[in-house]
């Protein structure tokens, strides 16, 4: 997905923008961070997410994990 589909118009954003952009807040997404979900770029003591990291995080919220997992039939042939 493109970053100006969800109106993401610059390049990068500190965490400040970032908590004002999305519903989520500042001890959210530095877990987000620290979990590997979502990629973030350091500029001496700054830190900034680059606008296509932020589309990959928020893509990867949209994909639930059952849905990422195929279904398994039982024997009868049903979803198990």
């Amino acid at each position: 997905m493109n970053p100006q589909t969800l109106n993401l118009t610059k390049a990068a954003y500190s965490v400040r923008e970032l908590v004002e952009l999305l519903p989520l807040g500042r001890n959210s997404i530095y877990e987000a961070v620290k979990a590997g979900n979502l990629k973030v770029t350091k500029f001496g003591k700054r830190t900034m997410f680059l606008a296509p990291h932020v589309v990959e995080f928020l893509e990867s919220l949209s994909l639930p994990k059952a849905a990422a997992q195929p279904i398994r039939k039982s024997r009868a042939g049903h979803a198990a």
